[in-house]
Formats: structure tokens, C-alpha cells, sequence
């Protein structure tokens, strides 16, 4: 087998056949197709359940589709099927010679038994045509390993796709009745009374989490805002608190960001000290520095992970997502941000279609993998040029493509009135609001939170401002590491 396809240098542009290839021919029921054909002929019962079940795909033997379309043809049209019509519309589709003529029509209604045995004989061509779809799928999976061109990431995703796709296309999912969606339903609130606390992935604020009672498996959710407002900020607070303080594992694909700045980030908002000591412009006292290793400790454990790759590949991002979910038992993805990530190839030039597949893929795979995936997303300039609504952004400000408004299970603005000119105070550089714009599962509402620029971290108005930072033993160990001869007050070394 092996020798054999090294000699014919498989190349995509070369069909080939199936049954040469392999040696073998695939898997294929004539008899019971024809079975199949009987029935429908003699007994008009057998229609209804037929077509439900059946394509023509189905039929290996060409004759046995033609007529199966020319009867998929008829039930379109609401009528009957018997020798009659089926000849009738075969000659009008001009395959009616090619299947054999009348003759053939009438001796496939000979087999009066075979109505009986429908729902069995119906099962065994959708299992041949599961085994052919799946011979189908191998073989360009095959193809497409040959090709040194292709890239291997693509490679991976398509042939997880078609390999899913040949099963699930085949496989229907029944009608339930009411009584058993109630009882489906009843038996997950039974299971739900026993949980404490969120039914999903905890943000780390109260606030937010009684609306959304956490980030529901298969959402995405839209985080948008305008530049400098604290997307990234956010973000990174989020998966934090679900890292280190639900200890739930994370992953963060970061375009526009290094890992190194990432990790700056956490480390200034985990610490409590400031920005430009973190990044090297003020040097640090002994003291800090003991801070610093203390408060580091659980962030250096949690299962957060990043990925940096800037301009991802859509698909390249799908495959990392799936290891990441099997191999690390990712609960929650967050992407930084949605308009720098590559869609596909033959969109390129076209963007907004190309956002509108990015959006369309980012819901498929947390839909796929069952998981809540946040992107981030860039507002366009009239958020910040309108005069009316104090400044808020709105749903018609998402950049790009209106698809991101569709696809989304729930878009979150984050908004600052000082950054549109509207804070007067002090306390209103501070002011924050996370505006939740659109919610599929749950109510709509603004939640009043500050933003801490030094610390880059948001916090609830009723939250301690030193949330991750202040702990009791931290405080000590820094107290204690203090110059002799100090009043050393650990609150007031904190950067608000």
C-alpha cells in the first residue's frame, strides 16, 4: 500500500479512483437499495420516512440515485409515487434508458416483503454511506498531506472537520416532545441546586457575575472599546481571576501584545506596584522587591496560558484552541483582539467578509469545544464623535462588520466618560462602566466599576482597591523588610 502510493505521487491536481486506489470497492448495499425503491413504489407509508432519512448519496449504484431523486423530485411537488410518475419524471429528467426504462421500475416493485424491513434496511445504507464518506474524507486528507504546499496547521483543522463532517452528516437528530425536554431540563436543575455559586467561568466581580452567572459554555462574548480605554486591562483581569482565584485553566491568544508585556501587566496589576517600576524606569526598594516574589507566588502557579502569535490564522487558531481544551483543560479563551486575526485565504482584500468569517469561526469553535470564548474588538470613531447618550457606545459602533453584532451571545462596551470628555472631578478620571449591550440568555444593563490606571486593573466601587495585593502576610513580609528607622505604611506605597 505504502510502495504503492510513494510510485503515484499523489498530487491534489491528479484525480484519482477510489476503487483503484484502494484495491478494494467501498462499501455498498445494491440489494438493499434496490429494497429501498421497492417499498417506496408499492407502499406509500414507507415515503414519508424514506426521505427523511435518506439522500442520494445514499445510493452507490447510479441508476438507484436517479431514480431516488426523480422521487425526492415528486414529493417536492406534492405528488404521488407509483410506476407511473416515477417513469414520467425520469424521461422528463432524461435518465429514464439510463436506469434500465420501465422494466427495471417494475421489477424493483416485485420485492413486496420489503416495506415490512424498512427502518432496518434503511439503517444499513446510511452505515455504507458513513463508511464511504469517511474512505471519501481519508482520501484528501491523503491528498492533501502530499502536497508540500499546504500548511500543516489548515492541514490538521480540515481533516478534524471532514472526518466529523462524514459522521455527522449522516447522523439526524430525532424529534423530542415536550414531556422529554421538560424532564432534561428538570434533571439539569436538579444538578444545578447542588452547585454553589456560578453555573459558569466566575469574571472575579460580583456585579457582573449576577447577571451572566459567569461566562456560559459556547458563548462568545464581545468585549469592545475604543483604543486606550482598557480593553486589554480587562481582559487580563478576567482571566486572572479565573486562573488564580477559581483556579480554572485559561488561555490568552494575544496579537497585538508581546508575552513579555502581558506578563508586565499581571505582574503590576498582581503586585500593587506601580507601572514604571515593573517596567524598570524607577528602581525598587528591597522592601518591593519581597513584596513583589510574595504576591507572585499563586499568578506563577495558575494554569494561564499564552500565545503571542501576531496575525494568527483563523484556523491556525482553531487548532491551538482544540489542543488546548484536550491537552490542558482549557475553560475559558480569551482573544486580544478579533480584527488583527487572518481569515481566510480567498477573503483577503475583502474585509469586511473576512471579519465576518473570523466572527462566524470564533462562535463555531466555542460552540464546537463547549467553551466561552471572549474577543476583543475595536469600536469605530463614532463612538467617541457622538454628542448624544453622554458618549456610550452602541452596537452600530462595532468596527468592521455588522456579523460581529450577530454572531456574539453577548457584546460588553467598556466605557469611560473621562476619555470622551465628559469627567470633570478627579473621582471621574476613575469612572468606569461596563455596559452590557447585548445578551442573549439575560438582561442588558450598565455596571458602574473604576479603573485603577497605575495598578491596570478594574474593580467594583464598593471593591477593596488593593483586591490582589493586600494580603495580610504579603503586608508583613514587606513591613519587615522595610528600612530600619521607617514608618513603613504599606498602603500608602501603592500607586492609585
Amino acid at each position: 500500500m505504502a510502495e504503492t502510493l510513494r510510485g503515484k505521487r499523489l498530487r491534489p491536481q491528479e484525480p484519482q479512483n477510489l476503487e483503484t486506489l484502494m484495491g478494494n470497492k467501498p462499501p455498498q448495499a445494491p440489494d438493499v437499495e434496490a429494497a429501498v425503491l421497492g417499498a417506496m413504489l408499492v407502499e406509500p407509508a414507507t415515503i414519508d420516512e424514506s426521505m427523511e432519512e435518506l439522500s442520494p448519496s445514499c445510493f452507490y449504484e447510479p441508476r438507484h440515485r436517479m431514480i431516488f431523486e426523480a422521487m425526492s423530485a415528486l414529493v417536492n411537488e406534492h405528488a404521488n409515487i407509483d410506476l407511473v410518475t416515477v417513469s414520467e419524471k425520469l424521461r422528463t429528467q432524461g435518465n429514464l434508458e439510463a436506469v434500465g426504462g420501465p422494466v427495471e421500475l417494475a421489477s424493483l416493485s416485485q420485492n413486496i416483503g420489503a416495506a415490512a424491513h424498512i427502518e432496518y434496511y434503511i439503517k444499513i445504507l446510511k452505515q455504507k454511506t458513513i463508511q464511504r464518506d469517511l474512505i471519501t474524507a481519508s482520501y484528501e486528507i491523503l491528498k492533501q498531506s502530499f502536497d508540500e504546499s499546504t500548511n500543516v496547521d489548515e492541514l490538521i483543522d480540515n481533516a478534524q472537520t471532514k472526518v466529523f463532517a462524514a459522521i455527522q452528516n449522516n447522523v439526524k437528530r430525532d424529534v423530542q416532545d415536550i414531556g422529554s425536554i421538560i424532564n432534561s431540563v428538570l434533571d439539569n436543575l436538579q444538578e444545578l441546586q447542588g452547585i454553589t455559586g456560578l453555573s459558569g467561568v466566575p469574571s472575579g466581580y460580583p456585579n457582573i457575575d449576577r447577571i451572566t452567572q459567569g461566562w456560559q459554555k459556547s458563548d462568545l462574548i464581545i468585549l469592545a472599546a475604543r483604543p486606550s480605554v482598557g480593553k486589554t486591562a480587562f481582559a487580563l483581569n478576567i482571566a486572572r481571576n479565573a486562573a488564580v482565584d477559581a483556579n480554572m485553566p485559561v488561555a490568552v491568544f494575544s496579537l497585538e501584545m508581546s508575552a513579555d508585556q502581558l506578563g508586565k501587566r499581571l505582574i503590576t496589576t498582581e503586585s500593587g506596584l506601580s507601572g514604571e517600576k515593573i517596567k524598570g524606569g524607577v528602581k525598587l526598594e528591597p522592601y518591593e522587591w519581597v513584596q513583589l516574589e510574595d504576591t507572585l507566588k499563586r499568578l506563577a502557579k495558575a494554569p494561564l496560558y499564552i500565545d503571542d502569535t501576531p496575525g494568527i490564522p483563523i484556523m491556525e487558531f482553531r487548532t491551538k484552541a482544540k489542543r488546548l481544551v484536550k491537552q490542558k483543560g482549557v475553560r475559558l479563551i480569551v482573544v486580544d483582539y478579533l480584527q488583527l486575526m487572518q481569515g481566510p485565504v480567498e477573503l483577503r482584500g475583502l474585509r469586511e467578509q473576512e471579519v465576518a468569517a473570523i466572527s462566524r469561526t470564533l462562535k463555531a469553535t466555542a460552540k464546537e469545544l463547549n467553551i466561552p470564548i471572549i474577543a476583543l474588538s475595536q469600536l469605530s470613531r463614532n463612538a467617541v464623535q457622538r454628542t448624544g447618550g453622554a458618549g456610550k457606545p452602541q452596537l452600530s459602533d462595532l468596527r468592521e462588520s455588522g456579523s460581529i453584532e450577530q454572531d456574539a451571545d453577548m457584546v460588553i462596551f467598556i466605557h469611560r466618560p473621562d476619555f470622551v470628555g465628559l469627567g470633570e472631578s478627579p473621582e471621574d478620571k476613575e469612572k468606569a462602566y461596563i455596559v452590557i449591550a447585548k445578551h442573549r440568555n439575560g438582561e442588558v444593563c450598565d455596571i458602574e466599576m473604576k479603573y485603577k490606571a497605575g495598578q491596570v486593573k478594574f474593580v467594583q466601587p464598593d471593591q477593596s482597591l488593593d483586591v490582589y495585593a493586600s494580603q495580610g502576610p504579603v503586608a508583613s513580609a514587606a513591613n519587615e523588610a522595610a528600612p530600619q528607622g521607617t514608618d513603613f505604611d504599606f498602603e500608602s506605597q501603592k500607586d492609585f
